[in-house]
C-alpha cells in the first residue's frame, strides 16, 4: 500500500468518521449518509446480552440507551487492531461486565438488546444482523434466547451454540436447527474447549451433516486470561479444518492477532471463510486482496463496538471497487444464509 495514498484512520471520536464520504452526524447519531450508493449490508457477527446461571434475565426487546463497551466519545484508530482503542478503564468495566455481570440482570450488557441492535443497523443502512450466542455445557440458555429473538425478526438471524462437552449434543443440534440456527458459533476461550479435542472434532462432524457452518472465535485478542490466550492459538485450528472438510469453518476475526495464519487458512483450504471484526485496515487491504474473494465476510462484534468501525474499514479498503464491496459487504453472506436482496 501506498502511504502517500493511504486514507485518513485516525479520528478524536467516532463521530469524526463523518469527516469521510460516508458518514454524516444526524440529530446526534453517526449515520451512513447514503445508503443507496452502498447497498445492502449483513453484519456476520454481533451478540446481545450473554446470560449464564440462569434464563435470560434481560429484556432483549427494550429499546433504551445503549452502552458500548467501547463510547462513540473515545479517539478511534481504525489502523489497529480494535481493542487497542480501549482506555484500561473500558477494559475493567467490560471485563466486570462479562463475568460477574453475567449473572445479573443490570450493568452495561441490559442495554445490549435487540432493540437496541437493530437501532443502530437502521441508522447505518445494515440489512441485517447474524447472532451470536456462547453457551457453556450447562446452566445457559443463551441459544435458545437468540434463537427466540430471530424468530420475531426479519432483519435478525441467529447461529446456535452446543458446548462440545454438553449432553445430547445431536439432540441440541437438531432443535437449534428446527429452531432457524444459521450455524454454530464456537468460541475456545469462552468455552474454554480446545478447537482441535476429540469432543470438539466430533461436534463438527454433526454440524457438517446438518449443514450447519461453524463460526470460530479465532486467534488471540492480547486481553484474554492466559488459557484463553493458549486455546484460541491458530495451531489449534489447522487439524479441524484440514480434517473435516465437508464442514464449513468461518474463522471469527480472520484470527486476531495471528491473522497471517488465518489468512493461510482461506489460501489452502476452501471450506475456509474470514471474517473481518476488529482486524486493521491495513490487515483488510491485505486480506482482500489475497483471500479467496467470495469467501471473505463483513462482520463488527457489535456491542463490543459500533458498527460505523468495521463499515468504515471495508468502505475505505473497497473504494473504487464496487463489485468486490458489494461481495463482502453482503453476497457472500447472503449466499452463505441463503438470503437475496434486490
Amino acid at each position: 500500500m501506498d502511504p502517500t495514498n493511504a486514507p485518513q484512520t485516525s479520528f478524536v471520536d467516532h463521530y469524526a468518521l463523518s469527516e469521510l464520504p460516508y458518514f454524516e452526524v444526524r440529530d446526534g447519531s453517526l449515520v451512513l449518509a447514503d445508503p443507496d450508493s452502498v447497498g445492502p449490508i449483513i453484519d456476520m457477527h454481533t451478540h446481545l446480552a450473554l446470560a449464564y446461571g440462569r434464563p435470560m434475565p434481560i429484556d432483549l426487546w427494550r429499546r433504551c440507551p445503549c452502552e458500548l463497551y467501547l463510547p462513540l466519545e473515545r479517539k478511534l484508530d481504525l489502523d489497529v487492531y480494535a481493542n487497542l482503542n480501549y482506555l484500561e478503564s473500558d477494559l475493567k468495566g467490560l471485563k466486570r461486565d462479562l463475568t460477574l455481570g453475567s449473572l445479573t440482570s443490570g450493568g452495561m450488557r441490559a442495554s445490549h438488546t435487540a432493540a437496541n441492535l437493530i437501532h443502530h443497523m437502521k441508522e447505518l443502512g445494515i440489512h441485517a444482523s447474524v447472532l451470536l450466542p456462547i453457551d457453556m455445557p450447562a446452566l445457559s440458555w443463551n441459544a435458545e434466547a437468540y434463537l427466540g429473538v430471530a424468530s420475531r425478526s426479519n432483519v435478525l438471524l441467529s447461529y446456535g451454540s452446543v458446548h462440545p462437552h454438553a449432553r445430547h449434543v445431536e439432540d441440541k443440534l437438531d432443535e437449534q436447527k428446527k429452531k432457524g440456527a444459521k450455524g454454530i458459533k464456537f468460541h475456545p476461550t469462552a468455552q474454554v474447549v480446545k478447537p482441535d479435542g476429540a469432543r470438539s472434532m466430533e461436534l463438527y462432524q454433526l454440524c457438517a451433516e446438518r449443514d450447519l457452518p461453524v463460526l470460530f472465535h479465532c486467534g488471540p485478542v492480547g486481553i484474554e486470561p492466559p488459557l484463553g490466550r493458549y486455546l484460541s492459538q491458530l495451531k489449534h485450528y489447522w487439524m479441524p479444518i484440514a480434517k473435516t472438510p465437508e464442514c464449513t469453518f468461518i474463522l471469527g476475526h480472520s484470527g486476531a492477532l495471528q491473522m497471517e495464519h488465518a489468512l493461510e487458512l482461506a489460501k489452502t483450504y476452501p471450506n475456509v471463510y474470514l471474517e473481518l471484526a476488529s482486524q486493521s485496515y491495513s490487515n483488510i487491504v491485505r486480506i482482500l486482496a489475497e483471500a479467496p474473494q467470495d469467501r471473505i465476510l463483513f462482520g463488527t462484534d457489535w456491542p463490543f463496538y459500533h458498527q460505523s468501525m468495521g463499515l468504515a474499514k471495508v468502505l475505505l479498503a473497497t473504494e473504487g471497487q464496487p463489485e468486490l464491496r458489494k461481495r463482502v459487504l453482503y453476497e457472500n453472506a447472503g449466499q452463505l444464509l441463503g438470503l437475496e436482496f434486490e
